[in-house]
Formats: structure tokens, C-alpha cells, sequence
């Protein structure tokens, strides 16, 4: 099903969408036979239930669409789309019974649900088109839409088709599509522009590591993002066991949401000079992989003692977050697929964030609580910098203990940030389970509240 609205027609079914609470006066002013008919089906208006009322030749003249109550809406996201995925083939139209703050969301959701990762086995799934409602932005939606099934598809993909030579050829397309420049520096090139820390983590890989450099836009404020590209990590040295290395393809979710993000903003055309740097690597084993307790120079020229090799994705953030600053750009934010730690304290759904910027911090929020894209701020905590002081060099990329990863893995990552504003999401980038609008499986997390956040933060 493709991701875009249906196009506007008098032959669409018409939809009713029923809270539990608004059944009985809606069925009150029915005709006695959608009563007896929404009565026979057991239809109550729960969260997802779906059902239609055929006319005398059999054919679908009207929908019902279940939309809980408000404690089960608030227990997820994307009611709607929870009883879109039943109803059969056809373009429906919502006539009522959806809340007007809810439209757009509630949209957003249902196109969602047409997402199916199909590259190797040809699924099926939503059948069910909508016409896009009226006073919701439907281009902007669309785009929002596209941005994050790019995410989602590269996600998936795994590192066998998806190594850095494949991640760099899908920032080129999106370059492409929409008018953006790329420039890469690969391999051996990485120690001649002094990015050493990019190149010591990708370099036992047989596919090159590399810098990918993605500029788009001529005036206004500017942004740059920088995602996480470890297109797969076997923690290098310190090998990674079989379980925690089962969904390392998703080790690149950082750079796939930045390139989803991306997609949104060029989409739209928001106007603001925009750059994505990726630090696209495999963390490999052979007989030159960078080893614990080796001491590395970064390209802000400070040192770092690797006392674990599974800690890579800071390091090449590290070299490509300390290019972003040289350009000083009137926002820096980081996003990757960081740390466990973040997990243990927040679980897969809320996207842990980090940022010194009480503007940053209003915006941000108040656009994840009305875009359903949750997020939680987690702090700079600056008493922790000890932490990451080894001694013997100037940073330590795992410090000992087992406390505050998620915190100390940012402040690793702010000090190579020291001339612009910067906030880091240490996301997950994985749906465990199916859920309205978002099936098992790769997810963007924060990128349309992050969106949505960016025209008042930059003022545009």
C-alpha cells in the first residue's frame, strides 16, 4: 500500500469513529438496522475493533471504526490505525467521531500502518486507503511519512546489503531526489583529512570505512545532524556474545534516522542550510582491529584509552561531531544507537535525550507530546566527567563500574562539541513487537518531533 493519501472521491466509504463512551448516543440516532446490525457484530467501539454496513447489494456504504477510551489511547499511539489494518479493501473517508487535535496524528498512523518490509518476501497487510481529512497539512504529512519509512527500510535492511558502500549509496539517492550535494572520504584518505578514529574502528572490515557528507540548502540558520552508521558491530576484540549481537544490523539506526530527518526537512523545504555527517564503518575482527587499552588521537587532538572495543560508536561520532563544531552551525544534534544503558533505564519506546538548551528542551518536548513521538530528557550530569578521565590519557571510551552509561557516553560525546549548541538521542531504533503503525521491526524514534521542533528553535 503506498504511502500517500487516496485521492479524494464521492465513491470512498464513509467512516464513523466511535469511542467507547459516544456509542450509545451515536447508535440513538442510527436507523434500527445499523443498531441491530453494530449490536449482532459485538461492536462496542474498543480500541481497533472495525466494521462495516453493506447496503442492499452487498457492497461496503458505511464504516465503524472503534477508538477505545481515553485510559486505552493513552496506553499507545495510533488508535486509528489499530482498526484500519482490519477494515477490507477500499478508500474510506472519516466523516466523524476523531478528535480535531487528533486528525493529523491519526492520518499520520494510518499511512504508517501500510508499512511492510518487503524486500525479500512480498507481504501483505493494510488494504485500506484514506482520504486525507480536511485542515491537516497532507503534503507535510507525506513527507513525514516517507521520511520515516527511509528510516525504517535501511534499519531492516541487513549489514549484507547494507555496509557502508550501501549506506553511503542510499545517502546519495536521497541527495539525488531531492538537490543535495555528498562528499565521502574513505579509507586510507580518512587518516590524510585527520579523522583517525573514524578509520581505526572501520579498518579490520573488508568494505572501507568512510565519512559521509551530505549538504543541502543556500541560506538560513544552520543545522547539521550526525548519525551513527555502524552498519554492523560485533563489538570488535571484545566480542560481542551471539544474543547481543543478533539485531546489530540496527547498529546504523543513528544514521538512518538523520537521513529520514533529512528527508523531511528537504521535502518540505524548510529553509535552513542543512548537513549529515555519517561515520559509516563496520566493527570487524582481523588481525588489524584496534585493541584494549590502545590510546588513540582524535581529530580535536585529544587522546582516548579504549578499554572496550564495543564502544566504538562514540568513537567515530567523536571525529565527526569535532568536524561538525569547526563549522560552528547554529545546532548540532547526534542521534545513534548508543548504549544498553539507555535501554535498562527507559526500555525500547522513549527516546532518551540530552541538552544543556532550556529552549531546546521546551521546544522539544511539547512537539514529541503533540506528534505522539515520545522522548525523555536525561542530564549532562557534569559530576560524572571524572568518570571518563582515565589518567593516562585525556578520555576513557567505557568506563568502569556499570553506572550512568547512557550519561557518560554523552558527556564522552559533548567534548568534542565546544563552539556550537548540541543535544544528543541515544535511541533504540527497534519496535520488539507489533503495534499500531509500527511493525516489528526498524523504527524511527524522535525525528518528527525533532522536525516539528526545528522551525521555532532555528526560527524559521
Amino acid at each position: 500500500m503506498p504511502a500517500t493519501f487516496a485521492p479524494s472521491s464521492d465513491a470512498a466509504i464513509p467512516l464513523q469513529v466511535i469511542a467507547e463512551d459516544a456509542l450509545e448516543e451515536w447508535l440513538g440516532d442510527q436507523p434500527a438496522t445499523i443498531k441491530s446490525w453494530a449490536n449482532a457484530h459485538g461492536f462496542t467501539g474498543g480500541l481497533g475493533q472495525a466494521l462495516t454496513v453493506s447496503d442492499r447489494a452487498g457492497m461496503p456504504a458505511l464504516a465503524l471504526a472503534g477508538y477505545g477510551t481515553e485510559a486505552s489511547r493513552r496506553r499507545g499511539r495510533f488508535a486509528l490505525a489499530a482498526a484500519a489494518i482490519k477494515l477490507p479493501e477500499g478508500d474510506y473517508r472519516i466523516i466523524g467521531g476523531l478528535p480535531e487535535d487528533q486528525m493529523a496524528n491519526e492520518a499520520l498512523g494510518w499511512l504508517l500502518s501500510g508499512y511492510r518490509f518487503d524486500r525479500y518476501r512480498k507481504q501483505t497487510g493494510l488494504v485500506a486507503g484514506l482520504v486525507a481529512p480536511e485542515d491537516i497539512d497532507a503534503a507535510l504529512i507525506e513527507a513525514l511519512v516517507a521520511g520515516e519509512i527511509l528510516t525504517r527500510d535501511l534499519i531492516n535492511t541487513p549489514a549484507s546489503d547494507m555496509g557502508p558502500p550501501d549506506l553511503e549509496q542510499a545517502a546519495r539517492d536521497l541527495a539525488d531526489r531531492q538537490g543535495a550535494s555528498v562528499h565521502v572520504t574513505m579509507g586510507d584518505d580518512l587518516l590524510a583529512q585527520n579523522f583517525p578514529m573514524i578509520h581505526t574502528v572501520g579498518r579490520a572490515a573488508d568494505r572501507a570505512p568512510r565519512l559521509i557528507d551530505m549538504r543541502w540548502g543556500k541560506a538560513g540558520p544552520k543545522l547539521t545532524l550526525v548519525g551513527k552508521g555502524v552498519c554492523f558491530d560485533t563489538g570488535g576484540l571484545n566480542l560481542k556474545p551471539n544474543a547481543s549481537m543478533g539485531l546489530m544490523k540496527k547498529d546504523m539506526g543513528g544514521a538512518a534516522a538523520v537521513l529520514g530527518l533529512a528527508h523531511m526537512i528537504m521535502a518540505t523545504g524548510l529553509k535552513l542550510q542543512l548537513r549529515v555527517l555519517i561515520p559509516a564503518v563496520e566493527n570487524a575482527v582481523a588481525g588489524n582491529a584496534f585493541r584494549p587499552q590502545d590510546i588513540l588521537t582524535s581529530r580535536k587532538g585529544l587522546s582516548v584509552e579504549i578499554n572496550n572495543t564495543d564502544a566504538e560508536g562514540r568513537l567515530v561520532l567523536a571525529d565527526a561531531l569535532a568536524f561538525a563544531d569547526e563549522e560552528k552551525p547554529d545546532q548540532i544534534i547526534s542521534m545513534a544507537t548508543l548504549t544498553g544503558a539507555a535501554r535498562v533505564a527507559v526500555g525500547p519506546d522513549l527516546v532518551p535525550y540530552f541538552s544543556d538548551d532550556p529552549g531546546f528542551v521546551r521546544l522539544l518536548e511539547d512537539a514529541a507530546t503533540q506528534h505522539a513521538d515520545p522522548v525523555w530528557r536525561l542530564p549532562f550530569h557534569a559530576p560524572y566527567e571524572t568518570m571518563i578521565e582515565p589518567g593516562i590519557a585525556d578520555l576513557d571510551n567505557a568506563p568502569k563500574g556499570g553506572f550512568a552509561g547512557c550519561i557518560t557516553a554523552a558527556l564522552f560525546l559533548r567534548r568534542f562539541v565546544t563552539d556550537s549548541p548540541y543535544a544528543h538521542f541515544d535511541m533504540f531504533g527497534w519496535q520488539p513487537s507489533d503495534a499500531p503503525a509500527r511493525p516489528k521491526g526498524g523504527v524511527g524514534q524522535a525525528t518528527r518531533a525533532l522536525y516539528a521542533a526545528l522551525g521555532p528553535l532555528l526560527k524559521l
